[in-house]
């Protein structure tokens, strides 16, 4: 189920991700991670990574330049970057699982018009925090705020351009909690966690951060 999940987070290795310098703040007063966490949590993060493809954005905010499988950061997902730079910049954005992410046994979610679905998604990962655990909290609402947004195009020369601005406050949680036959997103509000923080940082074209399986 988490491997399902996190497919619409992870670069894929054709792709190559380029590392930006920047600055940025992952917070919690309040982090709840099953048999791991359960206390405050201030990331730092140090490591910016984007990964431009088509329409869409990956973005990767974490902790030290290791491997993704033994750090702890936070991967959000842009659908649309074409149509959030045109129309929704300086707008609060929701942020929600990816639209047909689905548990065993749970209903299929009922299907939103275009222009309501949402447009960006994340997700905590504590791999170093947790590394024998496996846990990745996932934002099940919330929103985010984009000042500026990296135009895609990994030639792009303007620095206007290659700028990426945003803060965030959402909602996180693992959906391995969920009960059976209940949405994907259905978590128990006790188990959730507020999480907020921001990103700022150039996009800058290089080799990938990491090897990607």
């Amino acid at each position: 189920m988490i491997a399902r999940l996190l497919v619409p987070l992870a670069c894929a290795c054709s792709l190559g991700c380029s590392l930006g310098q920047g600055e940025g703040e992952v917070y919690s007063a309040k982090l709840r991670a099953k048999a791991c966490w359960d206390s405050s949590y201030d990331m730092r993060p140090d490591f910016f990574a984007a990964v431009p493809y088509r329409s869409t954005l990956q973005i990767r905010v974490q902790r030290g330049n290791d491997l993704q499988e033994v750090s702890d950061g936070l991967s959000v997902l842009v659908d649309d970057v074409d149509v959030i730079r045109d129309q929704k910049l300086d707008v609060d954005l929701s942020v929600a699982l990816p639209h047909g992410v689905e548990l065993p046994g749970s209903p299929p979610p009922e299907p939103k018009p275009r222009e309501l679905a949402p447009l960006v998604h994340m997700a905590l990962y504590l791999q170093r925090s947790c590394h024998n655990q496996n846990i990745v909290l996932y934002a099940v609402r919330g929103t985010i705020k984009f000042q500026a947004l990296f135009s895609g195009d990994p030639n792009e020369t303007d620095a206007a351009d290659k700028y990426t601005d945003a803060t965030f406050d959402v909602m996180v949680g693992d959906p391995r909690d969920v009960e059976p036959g209940r949405p994907a997103d259905a978590i128990p509000e006790e188990l959730l966690s507020r999480v907020t923080g921001y990103f700022r940082f150039y996009f800058e074209r290089g080799q990938p951060g990491q090897p990607f399986p």
